[in-house]
């Protein structure tokens, strides 16, 4: 099989922690903001949007000075966000190549992926930067992307881009032409070299690729000779791939401490649309959801959803949080979120033709979880028997759906036994061994006939043993009022209780 011809899109990100803060903050893009680094008093602005530099605001401003201009949002960099945004970009990379490198350097994402054979799958190369912006804009980041068969080749002419032009594809062939424009700090040279070409007057690319080679080695070294292949787009390069989990995360860190529910259902509305896309583009579904509120003193407050089928619904895993925390809130003031969600299939539930049929999964998880803030937890649910003979010993199990047919209806009994739970105290008189009379309900039933007894008993090992005899009986008053029942002596408590009522 013939390999397919080298081809490499790089993927260019700037002002990533500025983006990275704002990405999840929509009520910010319309304003000039900054972002500071460094220990007060020193601070400086690191990365800013394009509102503010329209405002006239550079990168190294302090901030005093920052604070002379008016209605200017500051912000505090966050390594933990930039790292965050830096894995779902390149998650978002590897979606379109399995070979993918991070070349990222301070406050940049740079990524480079083999474009080799993709055109089947995405068209020509410049449809292919088309799908891979508009996959960065669907996770809340503006970038530009290259194409090159040069690896450093896509690299430089990212760097040398203007945020008007936010694709452009190099033919083969052409890759000095398309570099020859740019100025020559694009080749990622040192501060010692940018003096140098200053001093002798060499500001492009194609100024730099003029000189000779020898005159250059022997007046700058042997990186000369690396510029110069840089500058004529035939410096080679081994491409070293790495590998990127798919993780579903997202987090943000507040400006403030947040005591209101509904604030922070505000900031999660966003996190989850963020989820929720990230996971359709791999056609699937959020099986769970869990929250990790940082909050105010050192403490944490975790809590997790599940509903009963995977879904993309972001207002229903909306209100299913917003009843959780209403239940379980948390005890001190928010100061971060942090939002994990692991995935599932996608698949529709496929109900049989004579299957009954289902309320909607959404709205059931919504109803269970409204009547467990009012019962409370683990007490809605479905009633399974323990694994044990004690009489109404079950605990309580989450519903699930299912497609299987339901079972045949059996013959209906003439009779049938109705519990009582719990089971209702009497008093039983005994005669030869057997109930001969019962009190019961403020009745004397005298007893005309006794079945009995069966024995039962358990949990012979451990302190909670048990046992107790249980009698089916059919007694009779004075007035004709005739009573048949089940009745159970405890033999541990030595009481006897009527556990049901035949009907």
């Amino acid at each position: 099989m013939t390999r397919p011809p080298e081809l490499y899109a790089c993927v260019y990100v700037r002002e990533l922690p500025a983006q990275a803060l704002l990405r999840l903050r929509p009520e910010l893009h319309d304003k000039p903001c900054v972002v500071l680094e460094g220990e007060p008093p020193s601070e400086s602005v690191c990365a800013m949007n394009t509102r503010a530099r329209l405002h006239g605001l550079r990168n190294g401003m302090t901030k005093v000075e920052v604070e002379t201009f008016e209605n200017v949002m500051v912000l505090q960099r966050s390594p933990k966000t930039e790292a965050a945004v830096r894995t779902i970009l390149l998650e978002c990379a590897g979606a379109f190549s399995p070979r993918i490198e991070d070349r990222s350097i301070n406050g940049l994402f740079v990524c480079v992926l083999d474009a080799a054979g993709t055109e089947g799958l995405f068209g020509p190369p410049l449809m292919l930067a088309k799908h891979i912006r508009q996959r960065l804009r669907s996770v809340g980041i503006v970038g530009s992307v290259t194409i090159s068969a040069n690896v450093h080749t896509a690299v430089c002419l990212a760097r040398g881009l203007s945020g008007g032009v936010p694709a452009r594809v190099v033919p083969r062939g052409e890759e000095a032409k398309a570099l020859a424009p740019l100025p020559v700090t694009v080749l990622g040279i040192t501060e010692a070299q940018d003096e140098t070409f200053r001093i002798w007057g060499i500001r492009s690319v194609a100024a730099l690729a003029a000189l000779p080679e020898r005159s250059l080695i022997s007046r700058l070294g042997q990186d000369a000779k690396r510029l110069l292949q840089l500058a004529h787009g035939k410096h080679p390069h081994l491409l070293q791939p790495i590998d990127v989990p798919f993780v579903l995360e997202e987090q943000a860190e507040l400006d403030s401490p947040l005591d209101e529910l509904e604030s922070l259902l505000f900031g999660l509305s966003t996190m989850l649309e963020q989820l929720i896309v990230r996971a359709r583009s791999r056609v699937l579904a959020l099986a769970s959801v869990t929250i990790t509120l940082r909050l105010d003193g050192g403490g944490s407050h975790e809590r997790t959803v599940n509903p009963r089928v995977p879904t993309n619904e972001k207002k229903l895993w909306l209100k299913l949080l917003q009843l959780d925390l209403e239940g379980h809130p948390p005890n001190a003031s928010i100061l971060g979120v942090h939002l994990h969600a692991e995935p599932g299939a996608t698949s529709k539930l496929q109900l049989g033709i004579f299957s009954p049929q289902l309320p909607e999964a959404g709205r059931l998880d919504v109803t269970l979880a409204k009547i467990t803030a009012i019962v409370g937890e683990g007490n809605v649910g479905m009633a399974v028997l323990d694994d044990t003979r004690r009489a109404g010993d079950f605990h309580i199990e989450p519903f699930s759906i299912t497609t299987a047919e339901p079972p045949c209806a059996a013959t209906a009994s003439p009779m049938c036994l109705r519990l009582l739970r719990p089971a209702e105290r009497t008093r039983v008189e005994i005669q030869r061994g057997q109930p001969c009379e019962i009190h019961f309900r403020s009745r004397c039933y005298t007893v005309e006939r006794v079945y009995g007894p069966w024995l039962k008993g358990g949990d012979w090992w451990n302190e909670s043993i048990w046992g107790n005899e249980q009698w089916d009986v059919i007694g009779k008053t004075t007035d004709s009022a005739i009573l048949i029942c089940r009745l159970s002596h405890d033999f541990i408590l030595k009481d006897w209780r009527v556990a049901g009522l035949y009907d």
